[in-house]
């Protein structure tokens, strides 16, 4: 007797809808995939069924009104994996700037019946609000990697976590280090890779997008930036970037916005 297939469902929340943009633009190896899953709910795609019961669920977007965690909850409830993809569900993404500051005043600035906008006082990643099986990071994420995750798990195994550091990505691609040779801050020191040193590759710095690798020395490279002549507060906005609400990066914030003030 035939097996069924696995089922998947991609949900979006708070968002720009990129990394589910980046499953549709794999192409064959989207269509590769397709053969191996029963997809139940991607709306980017036009299949909708919100409230089906699936194998994995994947989440795009951040919490970012009352509805979010409502509906989040049903999410977890119809999955038996749930994987966060993309800077917004694993670490608050840009929707998180506003936690730092006043988000109510901004509200009030643009609509004129501010009482009838609905959200949350502060923006949060996935996990702040249920479990979570793994995490993919990227903004966007990387295609690859999240079928890279559905093979592993339909074998049975645990995804592969990348952790390596954006430099050690920098030094197989070739690619001159911006922090040495142009004097420039850059994060690849205490970000993951993924992104296949994307922005080093064209000669500009990291900005942290795939959230902080394994052993990361954000206080090492605070003062590395200290030393290229950067004020704290510079210092403190180069790690509040798509990726605030990474806890290491969430950290140095604090720390030289501390020393600022």
């Amino acid at each position: 007797m035939a097996t069924s297939k696995p089922s998947i469902a991609v949900h979006k929340f708070s968002s720009c809808d990129g990394c589910q943009l980046a499953f549709l633009n794999l192409g064959e190896d989207l269509l590769q995939l397709m053969e191996l899953v029963d997809v139940r709910h991607f709306a980017e795609a036009g299949i909708l069924d919100e409230e089906a019961d699936v194998d994995i669920a994947f989440v795009e977007g951040s919490l970012s009104t009352p509805q979010d965690l409502e509906r989040i909850q049903q999410v977890r409830a119809h999955a038996k994996y749930l994987i966060t993809i993309g800077a917004c569900a694993t670490a608050g993404g840009l929707q998180a700037l506003r936690n730092l500051a006043d988000a109510k005043e901004w509200v009030a600035a643009v609509y004129a019946q501010p009482e009838y906008i609905a959200s949350l006082d502060k923006v949060q990643p996935i996990r702040a609000a249920v479990p979570v099986d793994f995490e993919l990071w990227g903004c966007p994420v990387n295609g690859r990697q999240v079928v890279a995750a559905v093979r592993a798990l339909l074998f049975g195994v645990a995804p592969i976590d990348a952790k390596d550091k954006v430099c050690m990505e920098c030094k197989r691609q070739q690619a001159v280090c911006v922090m040495v040779a142009r004097g420039e801050a850059c994060l690849g020191p205490v970000t993951r890779t993924g992104c296949g040193a994307l922005c080093p590759s064209f000669g500009r710095a990291c900005y942290g997008c795939y959230g902080a690798a394994e052993n990361a020395n954000a206080v090492s490279l605070g003062m590395r930036m200290q030393g290229l002549g950067l004020p704290a507060e510079q210092i403190a906005q180069h790690f509040e970037t798509t990726t605030n609400q990474s806890p290491l990066f969430a950290q140095a914030t604090a720390r030289w916005r501390g020393q600022h003030g």
